[in-house]
């Protein structure tokens, strides 16, 4: 491992200890102060919406600029709008208030995403992508165990601000860590946002995916992150939430873990698609009424399928998509498959208070394993292989 992957290594460890403290903080820090799951929407879409707007942006600055750079710079911003974000909480403030440290956290956060696409070309290559990608998964799932974990403690015993300042401590640490990286210094390059979208609309495979998981998010993730803590403050609490997210990070740590070893089969979409089915399963027994342990034996189902999809993708797009296009092309990536994710946490508590909570994440678990299975019986999937692009 060659010193700048280590610094690298080091940096997105720290920060995703804190980013998994995160939702939970923030989730029962909101309900505590508001007890509303309007207001727990909004200030969760106050987020998600800059960070989908900027994505695009993000993806052409990444690809024009040392990526390094980039990240220590919106480390240093996160870092701030995270300190924000626990001062309101701590000192009972107006929920109101959060809105725009949220937001600015999202711009960071959308600025972000396309960089980390894109770096891991930067400081390795070959066989060593898989293996730098499941060495950072398996980092970033121990983060994902401990993490919700820790945050459902101290939220429960001191709340959600105090987690959140956390958060905001592992931006900044992280941003010191990318400060060491030191990449090949470059000159700046063109990076026309247009370029990014012709490769991007030119080949199927790529964009079916991403069609795939827009519905995947829109309809699984944002109805779980609203409903989940919803629901769980009513019944389980805030700590068994907090483990029931850990249990997905642990399905997602051993799947890491054999992913280090283990490479993948040369045509692996289709099993990676059709493995994501399985990542419904959590919603879908909320929905039922499941208790702290079935919820948890199903995140750690879901953990697992979702890592394998990971470092697949993450492998297949590294090797297939040129280096100058990879941040651009994945920002692309990410703003299509994230764009609808406001729209179903918006919808949420809207939709459970017209059906029902058990309707409504039920239908959303189905409605997202149906994505993936179509997508997975695409023709145009056989052909992908790593190592050659099928157009």
């Amino acid at each position: 491992m060659s010193p700048a992957l280590r610094w690298f290594f080091a940096g997105r460890s720290i920060s995703l200890i804190g980013s998994f403290m995160s939702p939970v903080a923030l989730a029962f820090g909101v309900l505590e102060l508001t007890g509303s799951a309007a207001w727990l929407s909004a200030v969760t879409a106050s987020a998600l919406v800059p960070m989908v707007a900027t994505m695009l942006l993000g993806g052409a600055v990444a690809d024009r600029y040392r990526r390094d750079t980039v990240l220590v710079l919106t480390s240093l911003g996160a870092g701030l709008a995270q300190t924000g974000v626990a001062v309101l909480l701590l000192t009972d403030r107006h929920p109101a208030l959060l809105l725009p440290f949220s937001a600015l956290n999202g711009v960071f956060q959308g600025l972000t995403t396309p960089t980390l696409r894109g770096i891991l070309a930067n400081l390795t290559s070959g066989p060593g992508l898989q293996r730098a990608g499941s060495l950072l998964a398996a980092a970033g799932n121990i983060a994902r165990i401990g993490g919700p974990a820790a945050a459902g403690l101290l939220t429960a015993a001191a709340g959600g601000g105090w987690a959140i300042a956390a958060d905001a401590a592992s931006f900044l640490l992280a941003a010191a860590c990318f400060a060491r990286m030191r990449l090949p210094r470059l000159e700046p390059r063109p990076a026309d946002l247009r370029e990014g979208w012709t490769w991007f609309r030119s080949h199927r495979w790529f964009w079916s995916v991403t069609l795939a998981f827009a519905v995947f998010n829109a309809a699984n993730m944002g109805f779980w992150q609203i409903l989940g803590p919803v629901i769980a403050n009513t019944t389980i609490g805030a700590a068994a939430w907090g483990l029931v997210l850990s249990a997905r990070g642990a399905g997602a740590l051993l799947s890491s873990v054999v992913l280090v070893r283990v490479p993948l089969m040369s045509r692996p979409m289709r099993p990676a698609l059709s493995s994501m089915t399985v990542a419904t399963l959590p919603l879908i027994l909320l929905g039922a009424g499941a208790g702290t342990v079935g919820l948890a034996a199903a995140s750690l189902l879901a953990g697992a399928a979702a890592e394998f999809f990971t470092v697949t993708w993450q492998t297949v797009t590294n090797t297939l998509i040129p280096e100058r296009l990879l941040s651009r092309v994945g920002a692309h990536d990410e703003f299509w498959s994230t764009a609808s994710s406001p729209a179903g946490q918006l919808a949420a508590p809207l939709l459970a208070a017209t059906f029902g909570t058990a309707v409504v994440a039920i239908t959303g678990g189905a409605i997202a394993a149906a994505a993936m299975l179509l997508t997975a019986s695409i023709p145009a999937f056989r052909a992908i292989k790593i190592g050659r692009d099928p157009g």
